[in-house]
């Protein structure tokens, strides 16, 4: 059996379409936040690896869980997360939820209709959001919001990868009740443009995704820590600008992905008016870190 360091993709943080630990965070929680990063990206990877067996894929995922659960220690960077969440008394839950879906991931090609996909991504998206709120010491009151934004950029990227994910690995993220209204089949993703029934599909679900933006659009301004809502008031810009290139764009044949000049310009939007809303903030006092209770 190959190592999980083996299969690594080379991807890292950089390239993510979301900052990752961006500069707005912190820096005495980026660590742990690299950390988590780059143990999901290695599962991620496993998941993803183009030559390896479903069983073996399924094996290195529970190699990784039990290496971060104290049991072993050959895996580095479930090791290196075990650490920096034994340092802040952290459990490892929402890791252990991100295996769960990228055993979906191995397991699981299709998607029946959104409430499918919605609890897909309650294992593959939203645990994500959770980590970096319980680091910070936030309410769980902000899960919500952050479930549905959380959600919301998992299926932007479904969108956006369509048809890549088909090609390269058999997945089909769109629900197969969105193929059927609009007309269109699966198999369309394997063609070099969209036809005009898969654009009003992949176009349906975006609008249906710009009404989870909508309910997140309040996650900024409950969050307290002032740097980590900067950072998730920039994320949802991001992500509404994508929103707005699927409405408008073809994934199969064109570009729908922000350009680092476009990053820079709408990050640096969001932040500032993410400093404005926040200039009559009150605040609060510091309650005791829910985070760690009932874990």
């Amino acid at each position: 059996m190959s190592t999980a360091g083996e299969v690594r993709s080379g991807k890292g943080h950089r390239d993510e379409n979301f900052p990752v630990a961006s500069w707005l965070i912190e820096a005495r929680h980026r660590g742990i936040i690299l950390a988590f990063y780059e143990f999901v990206r290695v599962a991620d990877d496993i998941a993803d690896h183009a030559s390896l067996q479903p069983q073996e894929k399924l094996a290195q995922l529970d190699r990784l869980e039990a290496n971060l659960l104290g049991n072993g220690d050959d895996n580095a960077e479930a090791v290196r997360l075990r650490n920096a969440l034994d340092e802040r008394a952290l459990p490892p839950r929402h890791a252990q939820d991100l295996l769960t879906a990228f055993r979906l991931d191995v397991t699981k090609l299709r998607y029946k209709d959104w409430d499918d996909l919605i609890s897909y991504c309650a294992y593959s998206a939203m645990p994500v959001g959770r980590f970096v709120l319980d680091v910070h010491g936030e309410s769980r009151a902000t899960w919500p919001a952050n479930d549905a934004l959380c959600a919301a950029l998992q299926i932007n990227n479904h969108l956006q990868d369509c048809g890549m994910d088909f090609r390269e690995l058999n997945r089909v993220y769109i629900p197969l009740d969105a193929f059927a209204a609009a007309g269109a089949a699966p198999d369309e993703l394997s063609a070099a443009r969209g036809s005009s029934n898969l654009l009003r599909c992949i176009g349906d679900l975006a609008a249906r995704n710009e009404k989870l933006l909508r309910e997140s659009e309040p996650f900024s301004m409950r969050i307290e820590n002032t740097r980590l809502a900067h950072e998730v008031a920039v994320i949802h810009s991001y992500a509404r600008r994508i929103v707005t290139l699927l409405q408008q764009r073809d994934p199969l044949s064109e570009r729908v992905h922000l350009s680092k000049a476009q990053f820079a310009l709408y990050g640096l939007g969001a932040v500032l008016i993410s400093s404005l809303r926040r200039l009559g903030r009150p605040t609060p006092a510091r309650k005791p870190q829910d985070a760690r209770r009932n874990a």
